[in-house]
């Protein structure tokens, strides 16, 4: 084979590599185009009830809780469906985790739906430091009691037939409880959830 044959064949290989990077970045460029355009907005979540069935904190500093959270979920983008995976939700105080997570049902959101999820959320004897202890029966003697209501979990966005990878998803609902006989022992529920609660969400 000459060396001009060879060049040439070199160079029809050297184009059709530049051809095919060249397809690719367009194809990407498009897709960045197209997400920019539909660019999603992250989800809504409303807090809307809070049953408070055992709140209890014993002498021996340990917290047992049942509560059911009823919580919503809207997706306010018109092209632009929601797949939510691997939802789990758990309440705090202070900062501490004070029932054990549970799981939400997955479930796809289509373009302006709304869900909602109603878990029980249980924490069984969970050992909490003495400083919130004290926290709580502060909070009894002033008559209101914050926790927050946390998902933690994973969503895809879809636009048409594509459907982006795994992003994380991170929303606090504030639930102010007001506690209804002043106290905030024993097994008979004494908190009384005060209103509807507007979520933050972090995607």
């Amino acid at each position: 084979m000459s060396k001009d044959c060879e060049c040439e064949r070199h160079e029809i290989h050297r184009r059709l590599i530049w051809l095919v990077v060249a397809l690719i970045l367009i194809i990407l460029f498009i897709i960045l185009i197209v997400w920019l355009a539909l660019r999603p907005t992250k989800p809504r979540f409303i807090l809307q009830n809070t049953d408070i069935i055992q709140f209890n904190l014993s002498s021996s500093a340990t917290l047992s809780s049942i509560i059911q959270a009823t919580i919503s979920s809207h997706n306010p983008n018109e092209h632009v469906g929601i797949y939510y995976d691997n939802l789990n939700v758990f309440i705090s105080y202070k900062s501490q985790q004070i029932t054990l997570p549970s799981s939400l049902s997955p479930a796809y959101q289509g373009h302006g739906d709304v869900d909602a999820w109603s878990p029980f959320l249980y924490g069984n004897t969970v050992p909490i430091a003495p400083s919130l202890c004290e926290a709580i029966v502060q909070d009894e003697n002033a008559g209101l009691l914050l926790l927050f209501i946390k998902i933690d979990g994973r969503l895809r966005w879809k636009v048409g037939s594509w459907i982006s990878g795994h992003y994380h998803i991170y929303v606090n609902c504030p639930a102010l409880l007001t506690f209804v006989n002043g106290k905030a022992s024993g097994y008979s529920p004494s908190l009384k959830f005060r209103q509807v609660s507007a979520c933050t969400v972090d995607v």
